[in-house]
């Protein structure tokens, strides 16, 4: 039977239409971080990966779901507020964080933001100790599961569908990468680089490209002598005031106001 197209179309209120995409926002990214941590599998123990306190064998992720949340609230803030920039994260493991960037940007529609994933894909640096003494005795560069390949991090987000122009890959040490990387502006700049140098790094080539009112995002705060003493050392020398505020027992964050 052909449609009946004397029918007057039927009258749609918005305020329905927004809450049902907004509902279907929050499931799609409620179900990505669930997927990304493991969570659907009703892991042993809930508590210490909600808060990304074990290395977990199959998730994408290991920063736990509070920091997960973090990195949602921080790029709708940065969106709600039209914040210029990209997200960014340095040292992303399997890529379980830069994943959830890329989703967030998909379940809202944002079509001229990009992320970042910048890593060696080789593991950590050996630690130079004569010019950052606080990676004095430092073994990441030893843990070979910290040595995930390109090839597969991409692979992990073709598997979300979400490997796409909106996803650009930085390969190698952050020395090396950072200080010439084709970035114009940041608006979320994600820290996951263990090391003082590492951490330093970073911040050095990238927080001058963060927008006012962009987030920095510490996720080895507490659990790393060395990363704290990176950000501690930075902050001071840069006379940067912004409250620090925790996420969880390791993950902080700050959002720059100047």
């Amino acid at each position: 039977m052909l449609p009946d197209i004397s029918r007057k179309p039927q009258r749609v209120m918005v305020s329905d239409d927004m809450a049902s995409l907004k509902e279907a926002r929050t499931l799609y990214l409620d179900l990505m971080k669930s997927t990304l941590l493991d969570l659907i599998y009703d892991p042993i123990d809930l508590k210490n990966r909600v808060e990304g306190r074990i290395w977990p064998v199959r998730s994408y992720t290991m920063v736990g779901l509070k920091r997960l949340d973090n990195i949602q609230s921080c790029i709708e803030s940065v969106v709600a507020n039209n914040i210029p920039g990209d997200f960014i994260e340095t040292g992303v493991w399997r890529g379980g964080s830069t994943i959830f960037m890329r989703a967030v940007l998909k379940a809202y529609g944002i079509l001229d933001r990009r992320v970042w994933v910048a890593d060696s894909f080789e593991g950590l640096p050996k630690p130079n100790a004569e010019l950052y003494p606080a990676d004095l005795g430092d073994m990441h560069h030893t843990v070979k599961e910290l040595a995930i390949p390109l090839d597969q991090v991409q692979a992990h987000f073709q598997k979300f569908g979400l490997l796409d122009e909106q996803v650009r890959f930085l390969k190698g040490w952050f020395r090396d990468t950072l200080p010439t990387a084709p970035i114009a502006k940041l608006a979320v700049l994600r820290l996951d680089g263990d090391l003082y140098e590492s951490t330093m790094d970073a911040l050095v080539h990238l927080y001058p490209k963060l927008s006012i009112g962009g987030y920095v995002i510490v996720d080895d705060y507490g659990a790393i002598d060395a990363c704290r003493k990176a950000i501690d050392d930075f902050r001071q020398t840069h006379g940067i005031e912004e409250e620090m505020h925790w996420i969880d027992w390791t993950g902080t964050y700050w959002q720059r106001k100047k």
